[in-house]
C-alpha cells in the first residue's frame, strides 16, 4: 500500500511538472518568442535557406518597427504563409526604385548588406522612378537578395497587423548562432539621416 501511494504521488508530481512546463511553453510561444525556419534565398547573403531563427513577438507591442529591422510577417497573399524581409520604409517615408537602386526620402540608399548592389528591380507595385508614400500603420519591405525576392516591389505594403515580430536570434546551424543585427546604420548614412528623422 505504501509503495502504491508513493508511485501515485510520484506520478502526480511528474504530471504537474509536465503541465506547468507546457503552460510556460505555450505562453512563451504565443506571446513572447516563436521559432521560424528560413525558406528560400530571398534574404541572402544574411539569411540562408533552412536556418532557424527566433522571432521576438513582444517588442512591437511596446514600440513600432524600425527601418532596417528584419521582420517575419504573414504573407499579404496567403496569411497561412510567413515571410521574412527587411523593413525599408516606415510610415511617412517616400520610397522609390530607380535605375537599379532604392531611394528613401529622395536619397539613394547605401545598402552594403544586400546581395546585388545596383540591381534593385521595380515590380508590379513599385514602378521604376515612381515614388511610394508609406501610409500610417504600413511598412515597405524588401528581401536582401533583390534579384530573387518577392516583396513590396511586387505585391505592395505590409500592415502592422500582419507583422508577427522581429527576427532577433539565429540558433541553427551552430556557425550562425547569435543575435540578428539591424541595418539601421546602413539606412541612415550621411544626408539620409536627417531626412529620416522621426
Amino acid at each position: 500500500m505504501f509503495l502504491l501511494r508513493n508511485l501515485w504521488l510520484f506520478f502526480l508530481d511528474f504530471l504537474e511538472t509536465i503541465v506547468v512546463s507546457l503552460a510556460i511553453f505555450a505562453v512563451v510561444y504565443i506571446f513572447l518568442f516563436q521559432p521560424h525556419q528560413v525558406d528560400g534565398r530571398s534574404m541572402e547573403p544574411n539569411f540562408h535557406n533552412a536556418e532557424y531563427i527566433l522571432t521576438d513577438k513582444i517588442s512591437y507591442r511596446i514600440h513600432a518597427p524600425n527601418r532596417g529591422d528584419v521582420v517575419v510577417f504573414h504573407s499579404p497573399q496567403d496569411e497561412r504563409v510567413d515571410f521574412i524581409k527587411r523593413i525599408i520604409g516606415t510610415p511617412g517615408d517616400v520610397v522609390m526604385v530607380k535605375a537599379g537602386y532604392a531611394y528613401l526620402n529622395g536619397t539613394k540608399l547605401s545598402e552594403a548588406y544586400i546581395n546585388d548592389p545596383g540591381q534593385v528591380l521595380p515590380g508590379k507595385y513599385m514602378r521604376d522612378g515612381a515614388e511610394v508614400l508609406v501610409p500610417p500603420g504600413q511598412y515597405l519591405v524588401m528581401g536582401d537578395n533583390r534579384l530573387h525576392s518577392s516583396d513590396s516591389r511586387e505585391w505592395g505594403l505590409v500592415t502592422a497587423a500582419e507583422i508577427v515580430g522581429r527576427a532577433f536570434f539565429r540558433y541553427w546551424p551552430i556557425p550562425v548562432f547569435g543575435t540578428v543585427p539591424t541595418a539601421e546604420a546602413e539606412l541612415t548614412i550621411g544626408s539620409v539621416k536627417g531626412a529620416m528623422a522621426k
